[in-house]
């Protein structure tokens, strides 16, 4: 059982924790897969193939269709200037961004939130270990080939080190989100998990997947969802599938919230 958390809007409805990956090239598709899955869908991921094509401009325009936004640029360098980087976001997007990633460690969330300063958004989300990493790929970044250092380990290190500097959140992939609401049950944060896939569809570049029921059962607040959606026949029909999916799953916490209460009468 995993309790909402400070982070997570009150009354959250189902459908605004899927977010979709505009993963495309130019601003006339994103318009158009938008107008095809309407207030349906209200939660958008910008990374860095939409942002470099298209830049504020973009965000610009879906925060003028009521569209939350999560850019999801991977923040990583010294500290100096991700501090700099933040507080150099323009002016008009206070406290309208609702989730941005950054990479690194301790400092790196420590920099991000003194370049923020003043605004309470957006919540700052470390990567963990991208969901197309395991084990062998771990020991390659890392240059080892020592069992010892895991994707497990590296999750888990990564994770305290951004919880401990203030980070309001982690993106989490497959088994991870379970591993970490565990290990750190006793601390208050956002999960937003990629790789996300239904049964039976392929996993394409991503190594550790959840399906949408999975995930919010694991423990993850937020769905990242790209292709299964974009690349659907229906985009509008797949991100109801997925929505309710997620019900589901919410409906299954709910229930077991309800049990421990009743047997601990």
């Amino acid at each position: 059982m995993f309790e909402s958390n400070k982070y997570l809007p009150e009354g959250i409805a189902p459908s605004e924790r899927l977010i979709v990956a505009l993963d495309f090239n130019t601003a006339d598709e994103v318009n158009k897969l938008i107008d095809q899955l309407g207030e349906t869908v209200t939660f958008y991921k910008v990374g860095w193939q939409l942002f470099l094509g298209e830049g504020w401009d973009l965000v610009r325009s879906l925060l003028k269709r009521d569209k939350k936004i999560f850019l999801d640029l991977k923040i990583n360098d010294i500290e100096t200037t991700v501090r700099a980087a933040l507080s150099n976001m323009p002016s008009d997007f206070d406290g309208s961004l609702e989730l941005l990633t950054i990479h690194g460690n301790g400092p790196t969330v420590e920099a991000a939130k003194a370049g923020r300063v003043g605004r309470g958004k957006p919540l700052l989300l470390m990567i963990t270990a991208l969901s197309s990493m395991d084990d062998v790929d771990i020991r390659d970044v890392y240059c080892t080939s020592n069992n010892d250092v895991n994707l497990s380990a590296v999750v888990n290190m990564r994770a305290q080190k951004a919880l401990e500097a203030g980070c309001e959140g982690l993106i989490a992939s497959g088994p991870s989100v379970k591993e970490l609401r565990e290990v750190f049950k006793d601390k208050d944060f956002l999960i937003v998990s990629p790789g996300i896939r239904l049964p039976g569809s392929s996993h394409d570049d991503h190594k550790r997947t959840l399906t949408p029921y999975e995930a919010i059962i694991s423990g993850s607040d937020y769905l990242v969802v790209g292709r299964p959606i974009t690349k659907a026949f229906n985009p509008l029909d797949a991100a109801k599938l997925i929505i309710s999916e997620i019900e589901r799953g919410l409906a299954e916490l709910e229930f077991s919230c309800s049990s421990v209460v009743v047997d601990s009468k």
